[in-house]
Formats: structure tokens, sequence, C-alpha cells
């Protein structure tokens, strides 16, 4: 039974928790960090690292199981869940790297890779399920700041990497191990679901700015630390010091439940958000909860509203109240875009599978990047990583917040589809890829921050999308059925196609000066320019997409703000 909250317990300490929460979401992220190690103390070779990374985008992404329980338990039970996985998955890796145990199978790091990274699955769904539900107006600026908050992890796991840990790859290991799952513990009970408000509130987007601001300083601030590193050496004054700042960035969102406690605002709460809970809360209350709920409207009031919107369109409105009184009348009619699909329901629609395509090109080929960063910067002449890798993060993270923020704007101004974002960021990638493939020392640094932007635009803006399309009652289940397009990416472009590519090229040059390893543009310019190819595939299923469900916006956010499907109140 979810516990709810009217008017008593506003959402912000949960998601200022939920904050906490996408950053130990990032794991996945770290694996460039440690990867060397995995290759150098263990002997792999490139394709066997790149299958590690394979194992790596698989756990992140794999969250079906994470997304059916976020509709069936409360979200600490999901939390708890995802520190156990991080415990447990990072616990291996860390005995083989440090030594503790040797001789471990190849194939037992692989499953041990995949449940320490599927704790991902869980946290994000957990911390973003929640927090969509419980802002059900602002959708695309929450999945932005969430997921913004989860590709910025990467920064804050490459300056702890670099300063608290002393670029240790088994110091790293052992935090994910323990330090994550500490987080979780101490955050879970805080995400919980609370009545939304379906009014639109000037001061909600005045604090939705504050922490879209604090976290873009937190950006810049980490971005500035890694480079100011990677040239000097600090002392472990001055690392303590940015340690203290970050958790200080990290806490600025607990100002806002602070504010509206010590200085309440004295504003009417509408009857409509004071006293009908979301469709997914509600699907959730025991009757005990219900009867606590005053009820808006009288019995007879409210059944024969129902009883309307569930007839076919071609029964009269007569027909339709004589059955209501008769209490005869039991046929559905289906779902329409924008109400509450069952998860079979989606599965048979067009652009369901439009949207999963789109996505998965658009993820699939920058995940590509991500899993062989290092790799791509050795080849041109760059053997630290930390700098790219936290190149790559920032990006991602403006992609994701600015994704959320932006496409929130459009679709709110001009009713414009969210999808059609993903269309100019893949056109963006295509030209991005064609810069990958000459190899130049020069571009790699912009090369990488603006396809870690692009890449983080397709994950804020398909989130709220599936939200709009197919409502928030299974949302959890659904979005998490599209993320699997990432890891089937990561096999298909990265493990099958750049890593095969790369070893063959690595072959060829015999070189002598780092066992395995490839030097050059030709190490990864045939990949680059079959993703190119593949991401002109995904602009044109986005934009067909864009085009199918431009109706769909023009109805939700007609009057300027979302205006709830029908099934939503019930």
């Amino acid at each position: 039974m979810q516990e709810l909250k009217v008017g008593s317990r506003p959402p912000w300490v949960g998601l200022a928790a939920a904050v906490w929460v996408q950053v130990a979401a990032g794991t996945a992220y770290t694996f460039p960090l440690y990867s060397p190690v995995l290759k150098s103390v263990l002997g792999y070779s490139q394709q066997q690292l790149t299958m590690l990374g394979v194992a790596n985008d698989i756990g992140e992404n794999f969250g079906l199981v994470a997304g059916f329980a976020s509709n069936r338990f409360r979200p600490w039970l999901v939390l708890l869940v995802g520190a156990a996985c991080c415990f447990l998955g990072f616990g291996v890796l860390w005995l083989a790297v440090s030594g503790t145990v040797a001789g471990l199978p190849f194939w037992i790091l692989w499953i041990a890779l995949c449940i320490g990274t599927n704790s991902s699955a869980w946290l994000v769904t957990g911390g973003l399920v929640t927090n969509m539900r419980n802002f059900p107006l602002s959708r695309g600026t929450v999945s932005g700041i969430l997921k913004g908050f989860v590709g910025l992890s990467a920064s804050v796991f490459t300056g702890l990497y670099t300063s608290v840990l002393h670029n240790s790859p088994s110091n790293l290991l052992l935090f994910l191990t323990i330090g994550l799952p500490t987080i979780c513990l101490v955050t879970m009970y805080t995400v919980r679901p609370c009545t939304p408000s379906l009014e639109d509130d000037s001061s909600e987007r005045g604090h939705f700015l504050f922490i879209q601001i604090s976290s873009i300083l937190l950006g810049l601030y980490l971005l500035a630390f890694t480079i100011i590193n990677s040239y000097v050496s600090l002392s472990n004054g001055i690392t303590c010091l940015f340690f203290a700042i970050m958790v200080l960035f990290l806490l600025s969102p607990l100002a806002i439940p602070i504010k509206m406690t010590l200085f309440p605002a004295k504003h009417k709460q509408s009857s409509v958000s004071a006293r009908i809970p979301s469709s997914s809360s509600s699907d959730n209350l025991s009757s005990g909860d219900h009867d606590k709920i005053e009820p808006l409207l009288d019995t007879s009031t409210t059944s024969h509203l129902g009883s309307l919107q569930e007839y076919d369109d071609d029964v009269s409105e007569v027909d339709i109240l004589l059955a209501v009184g008769e209490g005869a009348v039991k046929k559905k009619r289906k779902p329409k875009r924008g109400d509450d699909f069952e998860f079979l329901e989606a599965l048979v629609k067009a652009d369901f599978w439009l949207l999963f395509a789109a996505y998965f090109i658009g993820v699939g080929t920058g995940v590509t990047v991500l899993n062989n960063l290092a790799q791509i910067g050795i080849a041109v002449g760059v053997t630290d990583p930390t700098i790219i890798l936290c190149l790559f993060s920032f990006g991602n993270f403006l992609g994701r917040l600015g994704g959320g923020g932006i496409s929130e704007y459009f679709v709110r101004t001009r009713m414009l589809p969210r999808p059609i974002w993903m269309t100019c960021t893949q056109i963006i990638m295509i030209m991005t890829y064609f810069l990958y493939s000459l190899g130049l020392t020069s571009t790699l640094n912009v090369s990488t921050a603006v396809l870690g932007m692009c890449y983080g635009f397709q994950s804020a803006v398909m989130v709220p999308t599936v939200s709009e399309l197919f409502g928030l009652k299974h949302f959890g289940t659904l979005f998490n059925f599209i993320l699997v397009g990432n890891p089937l990416g990561a096999l298909l472009f990265s493990g099958l196609l750049a890593g095969y590519l790369y070893d063959k090229e690595a072959e060829k040059q015999h070189s002598s000066l780092i066992l395995d390893s490839c030097l050059g543009p030709s190490c990864f310019r045939l990949t680059f320019l079959i993703l190119a190819g593949v991401c002109c595939l995904g602009t044109l299923l986005s934009t067909i997409l864009t085009v199918r469900i431009r109706p769909v916006y023009q109805m939700l956010y007609a009057g300027g703000s979302f205006r709830h499907p029908r099934s939503s109140l019930h």
C-alpha cells in the first residue's frame, strides 16, 4: 500500500532525495575508468573488453522487472533492490581487480557487471516514476532534471576517482560496492508518492529553475576541477574542499522544501488537486485509503462520468444513460493516444515502435562511442581518458537537462512534439561521426562534448513522450521496455561492429609498443561511417513519428499547459 499525502507533504523532499539516487544510478558511466585495468590485469582482448561494455549497457538498461515492480510495490523497495544489485555485482568485480580472488572466469565477471549496473535501472525507475507522478504537469522538466543528474554522475565519479580515490580502479570499485548502497539506504524512505497538484503554479516553475541553475553550476564546477586536476597536482586539503563543495551543490535542492517550511505560501489549493489522486496513485491505494479521501462528486455522478468514457464512440448518449441506469453496459472503448494504456495495448501501436526504433538508433550509436572512449583517445594519441570522459558526461548532462526544459517550453508554446528534437540531434550526430572518422586530436574534445549532448537529448525526450502518448499508469514498464534499445544498440554497434573492426585493424598493425592496441584514424573510421549512415535512418523514423503524433500534442497542450487525459482521473 502506497502512502497518500494530501497537501501536508510537498513532493520536493522526494525530488531532492531522488537527485542523490540518480547520481548513484550512474555507475555504468564509470566503465571507461576501470576498463583499462580489466584489460591489463586480467589479460582481455579488445573484443572481450567490448563485450564487457555490452554487459555494462545491458545491466543499465534492462529495467522491465523494475518497471513492473514500480507499479506494484513501494518506491523504497525498488530502491532497496537497486542497492543490493550494486553491492553484489561490483563486489565481485572488486574481488577480481584487487586480486582478492584470482582466476574468476570471464562469464562470471560478465554476469557480475550486468548485476552491478542493473542497479541503475532500479534506482532510475524508483526515482523517476515516483517524481513523474508527483509532478504530472511538468513531465519534461522533471525528466530533464533527474536524467540530467544521471548523466552528470560520470563527472561526479570522475572527480572522486581523480582526487579522493587517487586514480585507483580498485578503490573506485570498492566505493561502488559500499558507498552507493549506503546512499540508497539513507534516501530511500524519502522518495515516495504524494498527491500531485493539477494546476499550473508559478512558484513551482521558479523552484524547477533554481534546481536547473544549481545543477548547471555543479556541472561547470566538476568540469573545471577535472581539467585543472589533470594538469596540476592538487593537495589533499584542496581535494577535500572540492568534495565538500560538490556535496553542497548536490544538497541544494533541499533548499526548496526548507524554504517552503519556513515561509509557507498562502494560496488556496484546488479541490481537484487536493481530493483526486492521479491514476497511478489511486491504482495502488487500499480500500481504507479511499475512505479517507473526500469525494469531489457524489457516487452516482462519478459513476455516470466514468461510464461515458468507457463506451464505444458510436453509442448515443441517450443509450449510454439508459444502460448506466440499468447497469447493463459492460463494453469498454479502446484507449486513444494520450490515455492510460495497458502494457500489451501499447505494444501493438506503430507509434510505440517508431519511438523505440528512433531511440535505439540514437542511443545505440552514442553508447558505442562511450564504451570505446578510452580506445578512441589512445588511437589519436590521448593516453588519459578522464578529460574526454568528463566532457562526454557534461555534454550528456546538458543534453538531458536541456532536452527536458527546451522540449517542455516548445510543447507548451508551440505544441511541438518532443520527438522533433530527436530528429534535430541525430542530424548533428551524423556530422559528429564524420568528424570522428577523420581521427583528428584537435576536434576530439569538441566532438565528444557535442555527441554527449545529443546522446543526452535522446533520453530526456523519450521519457516524457512515453508518458504523454501512453499515460502514467504503466509508465515505468513502458519506458523501461524502450530503454532496452540501449543495450541492443551496444551489442550490435559496439560489440559486433566496433570491437570486431578494431581488433582486425590492430592485427594488421602488429603494434609492438602497446600490446593489442590500435593506433591511428583507421582504427574506428569505418565504424564511424557506418554509424553516420545508421543515424540517417534514425532521422527519417523520428521525423515520421513527429508528423504522426502532432495532433496528439495539439490536443494535450491546446491551452498552453498539459491537459490530463480523461482516464487519468480514474
